[in-house]
């Protein structure tokens, strides 16, 4: 596909729309805006019409199927005022003649000439150089026949084509199945879909599914509509080569020695990181522990919440005398819920991205990814969507931990590290298992790609301050059953708080 960026561009309004597009839509041409009733098209259609109308253009608004009394709602409910945008209204005068007209001719062939006739007339006094024509489906019905409706939207783009319009038709898929006629004489098709899901808030996506000779961003992209208008979040672009120049990254301690050990003298910058492990073994007191470390070095961090309450994390972290509402307060390190039934997968990403682009934040937190799967439209999406996002995090040398709550509590945990492992540098595996009654806690690192980690699994527990590491089980066999063998002669165990030196 070609590209001309010379081209001058009509912007529809939208800033992630015309991302897309690349600035815009390339102006004289005619495009379809195709999707179901209640996708947003109307809306659409009225946010390009006021983004010309700031830049001084004229428009018009063409309603077969909605009056103008109904267009003004829809605008008001905005905060939008139609002054300066011309509404041309299909009324009876304009569209249907007289039973008492009709000849040899059947009457829908001399209501769609009428019809057409009364638009083009329209166009002609408004001299617009924008215009909008909703819907299509009155002029299918009207004509009857495939074939004469073809010939009538070809006369509208022979119309337009010598006036220097920029035209949007708006459609609502009545054609029937598998009929593609006005996507092949479109200049460009933009699709509108909603999703419903089982539960939780619906979903809305665009594609655009062609744009002559102009190169564009394809695949699905989420929007919502808002008060104010629609808001779309373009999918994750890795530029190419990206990184290919950056320097070595610096590890980054996490304020504990021996886990810094554990990792082979600390955590890479601008790499990824999965801590696993079942409920209750401390990956997100292990996450905010980075984060601290992190942010008393200057580095700014966020933490996005699936699972857990704003109130329950900040008040384990006063538990924990982890100095969290210091860096709060300042803004260093900021802590947003995020409600998974309520957030499309590329609304998520836009905040991530906007939160690395716009705030300088360089440490980012998901808390948790089972959490993360719960906003995927389809559960399949996950491994490609996660990829994308930490791709891009990684060209931005931005340093990502997820969490991953295993099932269970002592089933075996390889099979689902291993399942998300090629995702992340770096997996961290958090582990109980029991010795002599009691329960405590392990941590390995199962894998990490930017060089070499310790192979040992050290004993673990959460005390002030964060996760407090012990030294290698190296007398233990079995830790990763839950019910190791201790083949030593003496404990090698960390003494509990307040006991005796004997334990």
């Amino acid at each position: 596909m070609t590209s001309t960026p010379s081209a001058r561009r009509a912007p529809t309004g939208i800033v992630g729309l015309d991302a897309i597009l690349g600035g815009g839509l390339p102006v004289d041409h005619l495009y379809l805006l195709d999707g179901s009733p209640g996708t947003g098209k109307t809306t659409l259609a009225l946010q390009f019409l006021l983004a010309g109308r700031a830049r001084g253009e004229r428009g018009l608004y063409v309603t077969l199927s909605e009056s103008r009394a109904e267009l003004e709602e829809v605008a008001a409910s905005h905060g939008w005022e139609l002054d300066g945008i011309d509404v041309f209204e299909l009324g009876p005068e304009a569209g249907h003649p007289s039973d008492e007209g009709y000849t040899i001719f059947h009457p829908a062939e001399v209501e769609l000439q009428q019809t057409v006739d009364a638009v083009l007339a329209a166009v002609e006094r408004a001299g617009a150089t924008l215009v909008v024509f909703d819907s299509l489906s009155e002029m299918r019905l009207l004509a009857r026949d495939p074939l004469r409706f073809r010939r009538q939207i070809l006369t509208l783009k022979q119309f337009f084509a010598g006036r220097h319009c920029t035209v949007l038709l708006l459609d609502d898929k009545t054609a029937p199945e598998g009929d593609l006629q006005l996507h092949s004489l479109a200049h460009g098709v933009v699709v509108l879909e909603h999703v419903t899901l089982e539960y939780g808030a619906e979903r809305r996506r665009l594609q655009v599914a062609k744009l002559r000779g102009l190169r564009f961003i394809g695949g699905y992209h989420d929007f919502r509509i808002r008060t104010g208008g629609i808001e779309v979040f373009p999918r994750l672009q890795i530029p190419e080569h990206a990184g290919a120049d950056a320097a070595v990254p610096r590890p980054w301690s996490s304020g504990s020695p021996e886990l810094d050990a554990l990792l082979g003298g600390g955590l890479q910058q601008g790499t990824s990181v999965v801590v696993t492990g079942p409920a209750g073994t401390g990956k997100s007191v292990l996450c905010a522990q980075y984060a601290c470390a992190a942010v008393q070095r200057g580095v700014r961090a966020r933490f996005y919440l699936f699972d857990e309450r704003l109130s329950t994390f900040r008040m384990r972290g006063l538990g924990l005398e982890m100095d969290l509402e210091e860096l709060i307060a300042d803004g260093r390190l900021v802590l947003q819920q995020v409600e998974p039934t309520q957030l499309s997968p590329g609304e998520f990403a836009h905040q991530v991205v906007d939160a690395v682009e716009r705030d300088g934040v360089r440490l980012i937190v998901i808390d948790s990814l089972n959490g993360y799967l719960q906003s995927m439209p389809e559960e399949r999406l996950l491994p490609i969507q996660v990829h994308e996002l930490l791709s891009y995090l990684a060209t931005r040398g931005v340093t990502t931990i997820m969490t991953l709550v295993q099932r269970g509590v002592f089933g075996s945990p390889v099979d689902e590290a291993a399942e998300v492992s090629y995702l992340a540098d770096t997996v961290l595996l958090l582990r109980y298992f029991e010795v002599h009654g009691a329960v405590r806690q392990a941590v390995s690192v199962v894998k990490k790609r930017t060089g070499n980690h310790e192979r040992s699994i050290r004993e673990c527990r959460v005390a002030k301050g964060g996760l407090q590491v012990g030294a290698p089980l190296r007398e233990f066999q079995g830790v990763l059953t839950g019910v190791p063998q201790y083949l030593g002669e003496s404990g090698p165990l960390m003494r509990s708080a307040g006991a005796p030196a004997s334990e």
